[in-house]
């Protein structure tokens, strides 16, 4: 059964335990897609509405958007737990001779920059995320604003969350080059975009206070 289909409790449940999956990752991954589906929620109640008739286009839109970074997300969560288990099987291989050791280097090294690979899609996928909210602080209904400041802020820790996921895969790497520009994508996206949703954010509280 896929995170997407668990209840929120089991997700919960799962977190706490005494596993190595779902964690960092697939919580970044869920957190994010909560942000996202709170950017719909407001969708949905600026939709229809003759008031705001001028933007129901890009509304629709927006709602479209939305529901496929929401989707690719929870879908996110299962690929992080998938692609962490070869990491932990690497660890556990031998290193008696030589041989071994050179094999095991080689399979880590793999199974790192694989991992590497969701929680940066996971940040992707919040920027985008936050891109949409900001259009939704623009045109959405503005008795949901504080849903938007909300969507905003889990989208922020769900970037920051997933950029933790990237740096300690890279802080292992021993091709640099690769690792240097990963981790340069990554404070990269982190700088902008949580710039982006502190931006989104103090607009919500100016309007609230």
């Amino acid at each position: 059964m896929s995170f997407a289909e668990k209840t929120s409790g089991q997700v919960i449940s799962e977190l706490a335990a005494k596993t190595p999956v779902p964690g960092g990752g697939g919580a970044s991954a869920l957190v994010g897609a909560v942000g996202t589906a709170l950017g719909n929620m407001v969708g949905s109640f600026t939709k229809g509405k003759k008031k705001f008739v001028a933007v129901e286009e890009d509304i629709i839109e927006l709602q479209r958007q939305c529901d496929e970074t929401q989707k690719r997300l929870l879908e996110l969560m299962d690929e992080d737990a998938v692609l962490f288990e070869p990491l932990s099987k690497a660890y556990a291989m031998k290193e008696n001779t030589e041989e071994e050791r050179r094999e095991k280097e080689r399979v880590m090294e793999q199974a790192t920059l694989d991992a590497c690979k969701v929680p940066l899609e996971i940040m992707e996928e919040c920027c985008k995320a936050i891109g949409y909210l900001e259009e939704y602080l623009k045109k959405g209904n503005p008795l949901l604003v504080s849903d938007v400041g909300v969507g905003a802020l889990c989208c922020k820790a769900a970037l920051l969350g997933a950029a933790m996921n990237v740096y300690i895969n890279t802080k292992t790497m021993k091709n640099r080059g690769t690792a240097d520009a990963m981790n340069e994508k990554t404070s990269s996206m982190s700088q902008e975009y949580s710039e982006k949703a502190d931006m989104i954010y103090e607009s919500v509280l100016k309007q609230l206070r």
